[in-house]
């Protein structure tokens, strides 16, 4: 929520303009230009979905062609939300950078400065942003210089060329831009309505596949274990339980045809960037809201904690960024500050992002130490560089998984003698680190529920 104190900070310290690091930003300031940002974010786009990150199964060239120039961050994380709808929140995050413990009840955060579109217009950015429609708090949406939604979110995921009419108007604008009198630097935040579901593609971007081939994760399961909190919301309905195997290949087909899809438009968006002569200075950010969970751990949609839904494919390419792969911890929170950083502006303080421009510099420094997850008031989570501990306080079930040796979150290490220590440690420093954040739910609320949990009969 707007606090008056953060605010005025933010404000102070914006009116300091810092000094870029790389000496190709070096070049673009001395010329009295900062590099142009794009923002192209996914929606529900699970972390391991780019060929060139490890899936062997899904076509994605021209962001294989991005993630080799690119700096790509292997654990990138949406900190989750406070409405099912967790895009919504997650959104609102970004552009504030701060933690949706701040909202309150609310799912979008305060339209009072900073943010990101305010914090570019201030600094001379043309600001353009295309999203869904009601997906960002209206107040924020309303400080971008075009401010554009889809005509209609089911269209765009039913009429068979996914993002298209995202790129479209992307592209008009990028040729207004290289026509322009004027040489300011622009902003664009671009946030189309895939692959969410429902998944249709054209029958050309199913080409090439055979579901029958796909290698699923070793973490699909029949229904999860226990109750999390959530099994009943509308994503979990999409298909029936026990989820099979086929029916779970078939959700990957269309999921993977959408993905191969919407990376055509993105081939034709950085096509764009290069033909109008925008390439070689505008930073280039490709990342998710959140990930998605398509029979993982027996669940479909984002309500949960795990790697595969709450992990988000994140890729910075562009001037002074180092290509390569980074281990270091950051939220979707900490792109707006750091890009402000990256263009020469002062990360606003008295927000919850900080700034991980440290690591686009020098790929091996680390960012934070660990990092907060929380869904609605049913779970909670702790991610260090080794370890997660997820927290069910309704149900009093803990879980712990050691990410180094088990990515897939396959073993529960919580109730082993050896490691009971390490869970209580955790759990102390995730009451602490939750508490700095704003979050005042509760890890334990008795009485509890029973854990156990079947499917409805019908």
């Amino acid at each position: 929520m707007y606090d008056p104190l953060r605010f005025g900070l933010a404000v102070g310290a914006l009116a300091l303009f810092a000094v870029l690091s790389s000496s190709a930003a070096d070049a673009d300031q001395a010329k009295g230009r900062r590099p142009n940002v794009v923002i192209f974010l996914a929606d529900d786009m699970r972390p391991d979905s780019i060929a060139a990150l490890g899936n062997v199964d899904v076509k994605t060239p021209h962001l294989d062609a991005l993630a080799r120039r690119s700096l790509v961050f292997r654990r990138a994380y949406c900190m989750g939300g406070n409405s099912g709808a967790v895009c919504r929140p997650s959104r609102n995050m970004l552009l504030s950078g701060d933690a949706f413990f701040r909202f309150g009840a609310s799912p979008d955060a305060s339209p009072e400065p900073p943010n990101l579109p305010w914090s570019f217009g201030e600094a001379g950015y043309v600001t353009y942003s295309h999203s869904k429609k009601g997906n960002v708090a209206k107040g924020i949406q309303a400080q971008f210089d075009v401010d554009r939604y889809l005509k209609n979110d089911e269209v765009a995921r039913t009429d068979g060329e996914p993002t298209k009419e995202t790129v479209d108007d992307a592209l008009a604008f990028l040729q207004e831009r290289a026509n322009a009198e004027d040489d300011k630097p622009f902003l664009m935040f671009l946030a189309p309505a895939n692959p969410h579901d429902p998944r249709v593609a054209d029958e050309r971007w199913y080409e090439g596949y055979d579901a029958d081939q796909f290698t699923l994760p070793p973490n699909v399961m029949p229904q999860h274990p226990f109750d999390n909190g959530e099994m009943l919301v509308r994503d979990e309905r999409l298909l029936p339980w026990p989820r099979t195997e086929a029916d779970v290949r078939q959700t990957l087909l269309d999921y993977y045809a959408v993905v191969t899809a919407m990376d055509h438009q993105i081939g034709r968006l950085t096509q764009a960037l290069e033909e109008h002569g925008f390439a070689d200075d505008t930073i280039f950010v490709f990342t998710a809201d959140q990930g998605i969970a398509l029979g993982s751990h027996g669940l479909l949609g984002k309500q949960n904690l795990y790697e595969h839904s709450m992990g988000v494919p994140l890729l910075i390419a562009g001037p002074g960024v180092k290509s390569g792969d980074s281990q270091a911890l950051v939220y979707l929170i900490d792109v707006y500050p750091t890009l402000c950083e990256l263009a020469g502006l002062s990360a606003p303080e008295g927000i919850d992002g900080r700034s991980f421009a440290n690591v686009v510099s020098a790929p091996e420094s680390d960012a934070r130490d660990e990092l907060v997850l929380g869904y609605r008031d049913v779970q909670r989570a702790l991610v260090t560089d080794r370890w997660k501990l997820i927290r069910y306080p309704q149900v009093d079930v803990t879980q712990l998984f050691d990410l180094k040796s088990d990515s897939h979150e396959l073993r529960d290490l919580s109730q082993s003698p050896e490691h009971r220590e390490t869970a209580r440690r955790l759990l102390s420093r995730l009451e602490t680190a939750k508490s700095a954040l704003g979050d005042e739910a509760r890890l334990s609320v008795k009485p509890y529920r029973p854990a156990a949990w079947s499917p409805p009969a019908e």
